[in-house]
């Protein structure tokens, strides 16, 4: 029992060692354990349908066991086709490779169409036998599109047939992207839904946080005005008004317009202006005599003008 326990265990290593590998054999290592739990949700979804019920139509279950056997005893016997002849190391890489893609893609739709066939006939028959014995025929077919060491090994001579060299496991050993099936691109997909949800939302954030940087500016204008003003005496109040201090001059000198102007004397003390009399003097106007005389003298001054 402790040796069938350490023989698991090594497998489980083994196998935790091939999918977590950065290369081609791992790839398609991923591939293959991506579809082998892919038969139970269909007899999940068969056994609500049918009831639970396991009794089927005779015919029906050899219909199903039918299609199961074919497909495996194919994915058996089918195996790469051989290589060309005059093939360089490179192209040989490249071909291998792509071959044993194929013969992989082959082996697990093989193993996945008596899954389909079984739960049509289950359905149809009205029990699950169909799809069970489909199943025990399905499960073995994708263990033999894993890349094992047999497995690779009947590739390799198929490939090798006509005497050109196939480097499959060169072509195997190369690098590649650790990806599943199906689940990377969605994960992708969905990291991309998400970066472009991020940079929609912070385009429409933008607009309302400069609305409020605006709303801010404002505020602190007109703070900053009141200051001002304030500071400045209450200079606006005063232009407000018609008998309110003149803007720009100093407290002392700026008086309402209806008080008189003051003098020298009474801003500056010691200052004194010498007592000088103001008298309004008359502007004589002249007479008729007097426009007449000066139109006489400008008519005096005159030449006669000169006849020829």
């Amino acid at each position: 029992m402790a040796d069938f326990g350490e023989i698991v265990e090594k497998l489980y290593s083994r196998w935790l060692e091939i999918v977590r590998e950065p290369t081609e054999s791992g790839q398609l290592a991923r591939q293959v354990i991506f579809f082998i739990p892919v038969p139970l949700p269909v007899l999940a979804l068969v056994a609500l349908i049918v009831g639970g019920s396991w009794s089927a139509s005779g015919w029906m279950i050899l219909l199903s066991g039918s299609v199961a056997v074919a497909a495996l005893l194919l994915a058996i016997v089918v195996q790469p086709t051989p290589l060309p002849e005059g093939l360089s190391a490179e192209a040989s890489v490249r071909r291998s490779l792509h071959r044993f893609r194929q013969i992989t893609s082959l082996r697990i739709a093989l193993a996945l169409t008596p899954v389909a066939i079984g739960a049509g006939a289950s359905i149809a028959g009205g029990g699950m036998l169909p799809l069970l014995v489909a199943l025990l025929m399905a499960w073995p077919q994708l263990v033999l599109a894993a890349p094992l060491f047999f497995t690779i090994t009947r590739a390799r001579r198929a490939m090798e047939a006509w005497g050109t060299k196939a480097y499959l496991w060169a072509a195997l050993a190369q690098p590649a992207p650790v990806e599943w099936p199906i689940a990377t691109e969605l994960a992708a997909r969905y990291r991309a839904w998400q970066a472009q949800r991020a940079a929609t939302e912070g385009r429409q954030s933008q607009p309302a946080a400069a609305a409020a940087e605006g709303e801010d500016g404002d505020d602190d204008l007109a703070e900053h005005s009141a200051t001002a003003t304030d500071a400045s005496g209450r200079t606006t109040a005063a232009d407000s008004s018609d008998n309110g201090p003149v803007a720009g001059l100093p407290e002392r000198l700026a008086v309402p317009s209806s008080e008189p102007r003051p003098e020298p004397g009474q801003l500056i003390p010691g200052f004194e202006l010498p007592a000088v009399s103001v008298t309004a003097r008359r502007v004589l106007r002249s007479g008729g005599a007097l426009r007449r005389k000066a139109r006489q003298a400008r008519a005096g001054n005159r030449r006669p003008k000169t006849r020829r």
